[in-house]
């Protein structure tokens, strides 16, 4: 009986700061279900291949780069109306233009070390959660 799910993961800025803690309170206290969690990392190649929607801009390059420096926290979350009360959750993408009470305005440093990921529909959510959990590890 699952609601709506949708998938994000702790960047590895976020993760070498020590905020997973932190940022998994915010997400549950938000009202969120931790349906499935790792801790892993990215290879350039796994980077590649979930930014490959990026590909042909600018910052595609510097995005993989940074996104497979360091461990990430990969994780599906559960609530009614997840993607959008997640995006309203995680805040704007620059930290200096997030609301206050946001992932984002607590934890990130800049536009490109922005501390979280949120999918930006269902159908990305469905498709990124299954990257990074197989069937078995999402409950």
């Amino acid at each position: 009986m699952a609601t709506n799910r949708t998938f994000t993961m702790i960047k590895p800025d976020a993760v070498a700061n020590g905020h997973i803690g932190n940022i998994l309170a915010m997400i549950t206290n938000g009202g969120f279900k931790i349906v499935s969690l790792k801790l892993t990392q990215l290879t350039v190649a796994d980077a590649q291949a979930f930014y490959a929607v990026h590909a042909a801009r600018p910052f595609y390059g510097e995005l993989v780069e940074f996104m497979s420096r360091g461990p990430i926290v990969a994780a599906i979350l559960e609530k009614d109306n997840a993607v959008e009360d997640f995006r309203t959750l995680i805040g704007a993408t620059n930290p200096a233009e997030a609301a206050e009470g946001t992932i984002r305005k607590a934890y990130a440093t800049s536009i490109g070390e922005n501390a979280v990921h949120g999918s930006d529909s269902d159908e990305n959510a469905a498709i990124e959660g299954a990257f990074h959990f197989a069937g078995r590890e999402q409950f």
